[in-house]
């Protein structure tokens, strides 16, 4: 097998198991050894050990010897160091997207935006959180710095379950939808210092009120 062949279907493994948990599809606690994986995906082991390798550097899953792979749950502690630095990371890239943000990128963001506000009107929480997500991933990338839009995405890979967990436990939004427009808004103006604390206040807003939500629920993990 060509060297591209296998980082494909590495690439197509890791990507159907990494939708997979983050939709909850498999679940916290869900484990399997490597072949019953492989069978589910209907891929070699090959690939789908190296996928498994990536996913435990992103903190989804513990592979553990002779019982193969097992997915994570993502406790209170984790979501709010997560939170936290995520707050810190996002108003860096909102700040540095002033004045590099593209008009295609503008325009995918307006999209998304328009997007959110028909699922909220239709109390759809879920295609919300897609936007929401989305949202978040497109200010990043509009910051330039990839590395940090990298490390942003992990974080938000990490993060995506519980926030969908949470968002159908509140049946609404964790923190002001009206902040996204609010951003945006400062970057389009070019105004760095505004965008850099709207992202970072909307960012610990939301962590207040995913840490009364798990406190009210009783939850120490999703």
């Amino acid at each position: 097998m060509s060297t591209k062949a296998r980082f494909t279907r590495v690439d197509n493994a890791y990507e159907r198991l990494k939708t997979e948990i983050l939709s909850g599809q498999l679940p916290p606690g869900f484990q399997a050894p490597e072949p019953d994986i492989a069978t589910r995906l209907g891929m070699s082991r090959t690939p789908v050990r190296e996928a498994l390798i990536r996913l435990e550097a992103d903190g989804l899953v513990d592979l553990v010897p002779r019982r193969g792979a097992k997915v994570l749950p993502i406790s209170r502690q984790d979501i709010c160091e997560i939170y936290q630095i995520l707050s810190a990371l996002e108003a860096l890239a909102a700040g540095n997207a002033c004045g590099k943000m593209s008009f295609d990128t503008l325009e995918e963001i307006q999209g998304v935006l328009t997007r959110a506000d028909e699922a909220l009107e239709r109390e759809d929480i879920e295609a919300w959180a897609i936007c929401d997500d989305r949202f978040h991933r497109l200010i990043a990338r509009a910051s330039g710095n990839l590395r940090l839009e990298s490390k942003i995405e992990g974080l938000l890979d990490q993060v995506y379950r519980a926030n969908l967990v949470l968002l159908r436990l509140n049946k609404a939004p964790a923190a002001n939808v009206a902040d996204h427009r609010v951003i945006v808004e400062a970057i389009r103006e070019g105004k760095s210092d505004k965008a850099t604390e709207l992202a970072r206040v909307h960012r610990l807003n939301g962590l207040a009120r995913m840490e009364d939500l798990l406190q009210n629920c009783g939850l120490n993990h999703v």
